[in-house]
């Protein structure tokens, strides 16, 4: 019986030295896995850092061109306003100048008659002029004549 004793324990001791070489191997194996992962973690970090500074790059640049279209705009703004008060400006021009035109064609209707008489006038004027400058050439030729 102390034979069965003694192979016991030393099945127990076989059996507690296979468990610790399988938990050695264990261990070594996660032991590989954690570095593996470390490595891993260590080089994310590095990415993380350089994405990080490109990101408030980026975020910068961004601030930059936002406040850059902010003025360019209020720049618009301002030259659409005054595109805006130009176009004022030539439609009061237009209605001042449709205005003036509208009182003309009134005056020239109301006074056609005026000026229907200052053209018969003119005309008769131009008529007894044409007649002297007839008459004191005949007589110049006359005396031209007389003289001769």
């Amino acid at each position: 019986m102390e034979g069965l004793l003694y192979i016991s324990a030393m099945i127990v001791a076989l059996a507690f030295a296979i468990l610790v070489i399988f938990v050695i191997r264990t261990l070594r194996s996660a032991t590989k896995t954690l570095d593996h992962v470390a490595n891993t973690m260590a080089g994310l970090e590095k990415q993380m850092t350089g994405i990080t500074k490109e990101t408030e790059q980026l975020l910068h640049r961004t601030n930059q061109l936002a406040d850059d279209l902010q003025q360019k705009s209020e720049s618009l703004n301002t030259v659409f306003d005054s595109v805006k008060d130009m176009g004022q400006a030539v439609q009061q021009v237009n209605q001042s100048v449709r205005h003036v035109a509208d009182r003309v064609a009134t005056e020239t209707e109301r006074q056609s008659g005026q000026i229907a008489q200052v053209v018969q006038w003119g005309n008769v004027a131009i008529d007894l002029y044409k007649r002297f400058k007839k008459r004191t050439k005949v007589k110049d030729v006359n005396q031209t004549k007389e003289e001769l």
